[in-house]
């Protein structure tokens, strides 16, 4: 039996799934957008094996369109895996008691540098601003970009967002956190507002019209051309603001799980898979052993960017999460293009956030 797979468009979304696939598993792919912003339970419908993002879970499990993977693998075996996981990746893909995916894939957001461009790598926000009046220096805004952009300065600034379900952030963090990425964003050159991620990078490692890039999703696949290091914090050994992504593996309802297949997932998990087979194919491992070990390939990128991975802030994940994150997007976006008051917009994402919870959500 052959089972229908969906992932990403992106060397690292694809090439290790379909080396190791056999006539197990046949791949298809999505493009980057979509990942982010498509909604599951259509994907599950069609597919056996669905690469997900986390926030989309609250969406999936009220939809009822995923396995969850506590019926179909030990709970130590599970154990295993969350110990051996770097930072929050393995339970970002846990809700209600439940396991939901696997954490194939590891990525947050980091520093991205052309040094050669802009010398070394600035650590602070202070001397991302400063680095900005001497060279191009963009933030990442497209898509969903601009509302996790935002909420991780937050976490840099010393607060996490969405902690209440009715606050989605104070009113002077929030002013602060805009106040910068418009001060940031006013020096940026133009055409990188509307590039997402894989979009940044290409500039970047393609031109020298970028040359830093404080807070974009780390691909190892751009480590032999740019430099990735931590994210940037506030004060000199503060918390590295940034946004856990990465990407999970999860079975939809329609999947009868074979021996088979269940052994192959078992595989992608097992240290030979996230050591070596998938750093060799493209692939971004989630083993925290993979991170520190010095002969993983492109060594450098995990050693250079692990504390930020460790420490990275899991986005909600209730049913109503990724409407809201799109919206903030655009409020945030408009407010950086002048068309709107900072305070006008703080007010606007927290009402955005408010009313993408249930009544239920918020008085739990």
């Amino acid at each position: 039996m052959t089972y229908a797979g969906l992932t990403w468009d992106h060397p690292r979304g694809h090439d290790a799934l379909a080396a190791s696939a056999g006539g197990l598993v046949h791949w298809d792919v999505q493009p980057l957008e979509g990942f982010e912003s498509h909604p599951v339970d259509e994907l599950c419908a069609r597919y056996d094996l669905v690469v997900l993002d986390h926030p989309h879970l609250g969406e999936a499990v009220r939809a009822g369109c995923l396995r969850p993977l506590d019926d179909l693998f030990p709970q130590e075996e599970l154990a295993r895996w969350g110990a051996g996981a770097i930072g929050p990746t393995m339970r970002s893909y846990a809700l209600d008691g439940r396991q939901w995916a696997l954490p194939l894939d590891a990525a947050t957001q980091v520093a991205a540098t052309r040094t050669d461009l802009g010398g070394e790598a600035p650590t602070t926000w202070d001397e991302v601003h400063r680095l900005a009046r001497r060279a191009p220096v963009a933030l990442s805004l497209a898509g969903p970009h601009a509302f996790l952009t935002f909420a991780s300065i937050a976490l840099a600034m010393g607060e996490e967002p969405a902690t209440d379900p009715d606050r989605l952030i104070s009113r002077e963090t929030g002013l602060a956190v805009l106040d910068l990425m418009a001060a940031l964003d006013a020096l940026a050159p133009p055409e990188t507002r509307t590039l997402n991620p894989i979009g940044l990078l290409e500039l970047m490692a393609g031109t020298d019209r970028l040359a830093h890039c404080p807070l974009v999703y780390g691909y190892v696949t751009y480590a032999d051309r740019l430099t990735f290091t931590d994210a940037p914090t506030v004060t000199p050994g503060g918390r590295p603001g940034s946004t856990l992504g990465g990407t999970g593996l999860a079975l939809s309802t329609r999947c009868a799980p074979s021996t088979e297949l269940l052994d192959h997932v078992r595989w992608l998990m097992s240290p030979e898979a996230q050591r070596d087979f998938l750093p060799r194919h493209n692939g971004q491992p989630s083993a925290r052993a993979a991170w520190t070990d010095p002969d993983t390939v492109a060594a450098d990128f995990y050693r250079r960017t692990a504390a930020t991975c460790e420490q990275a802030w899991v986005r909600p994940r209730h049913a109503g999460y990724i409407g809201f994150q799109t919206a903030a997007s655009a409020a945030v976006r408009a407010a950086l293009a002048g068309g709107s008051d900072h305070r006008e917009t703080l007010d606007r994402m927290g009402t955005l956030y408010r009313t993408s919870r249930t009544p239920e959500e918020r008085r739990a």
